[in-house]
């Protein structure tokens, strides 16, 4: 399986990405500029985190623009593995590949501490590994972790099991305690929490550890089904 991480000018979590997917999995993985045109060598694009463009207008706002972004759409559309970490959850929805936005934190503050995630959707690639209903220690930081959607949105995220995380203790007052949600066919994910900064314990928390092995053992299970037949 190989790994993909996209790099905008201003991502900050692009190592951490890359290490966690080295150390975790020991997959190939390669970091890839916003201006890539071609992402068809990859199996799972990871959009990590960090200040996209200096967070100009909203943030991920211009970074949905860069030219990699029509290939992300592209593998999204094909079934390929998306996963969007805080930054890279902003520009997910900017982009349209999943619904709702980010908004300013209720406190008007950034907020960067642990905080205690329940698994709301194990039946997910990133997620197969977890128990439903499973209480995780996954740290955050940021200032526009507000998730928002309509009483309609919330509803269809809802009725079709796209809510994959919500906050035991909300930290920035996210509609229904949101942490994060896929898109309908469960191949795109994004959070505000970071998981790639919590799978080792000198890091404080393994419990990240799993989003990575679920979607290796998730991509392997998809090709020895398709081998099989």
């Amino acid at each position: 399986m190989k790994f993909a991480v996209l790099v905008f000018p201003g991502s900050n979590c692009d190592i951490d990405c890359y290490k966690a997917v080295e150390d975790t999995l020991g997959e190939p993985v390669d970091y890839v500029w916003h201006t890539a045109t071609d992402l068809s060598a990859y199996d799972c694009i990871l959009v990590p985190g960090g200040f996209s463009y200096g967070d100009y207008l909203r943030c991920g706002a211009i970074s949905r623009f860069a030219p990699v972004m029509a290939e992300v759409a592209k593998a999204a559309e094909e079934g390929k593995y998306i996963l969007g970490i805080c930054n890279g959850f902003q520009i997910l929805t900017e982009a349209g590949l999943l619904p709702g936005t980010l908004r300013r934190n209720m406190s008007l503050k950034f907020r960067c501490h642990d905080t205690v995630l329940r698994v709301e959707n194990n039946e997910n690639p990133f997620t197969a590994q977890y128990a439903a209903g499973e209480e995780i220690t996954i740290p955050i930081a940021h200032g526009e972790g507000n998730y928002y959607c309509d009483e309609a949105t919330l509803a269809e995220l809802k009725k079709n099991n796209q809510i994959i995380f919500r906050y035991v203790n909300n930290p920035n007052g996210s509609v229904d305690d949101i942490a994060g949600i896929s898109n309908r066919r469960g191949n795109v994910v994004g959070m505000m929490p970071h998981p790639e900064r919590a799978v080792d314990a000198l890091l404080g928390s393994e419990d990240g550890k799993k989003m990575f092995t679920s979607i290796l053992k998730a991509w392997r299970d998809r090709h020895e089904s398709a081998s099989v037949r």
